[in-house]
């Protein structure tokens, strides 16, 4: 049985984002990869931005609990998610080969 972390209510996708944006964080800084993932997350964002934002817009998926703050078209989470997936992809992949190349 997975842990309820609906008691966040409308913080609660926002509150998981900041839990795996810093386990991202960690491993991208341990990794020393930091300036690989912001150019990687820079030249990502847009086309994850419009992905995101029209995905929500025909209805694909719909975000429950969330706080309903909205930045050009999309929620609030929608943006550091399209941060933390690629930066926490980035930070485990650089983790592996920095410690294969040992």
């Amino acid at each position: 049985m997975l842990p309820d972390i609906g008691v966040f209510g409308p913080y609660t996708y926002l509150v998981t984002e900041v839990v795996w944006g810093t386990v991202a964080l960690v491993l991208l800084w341990r990794a020393d990869a930091l300036r690989l993932a912001g150019r990687t997350i820079v030249v990502l964002y847009p086309v994850a931005y419009v992905w995101d934002w029209y995905t929500l817009e025909v209805g694909v998926f719909a975000i429950r609990l969330r706080t309903g703050v909205d930045l050009l078209g999309i929620p609030i989470e929608e943006h550091v998610f399209i941060v933390v997936v690629p930066a926490l992809v980035l930070g485990i992949h650089e983790t592996l080969r920095r410690r294969d190349a040992s």
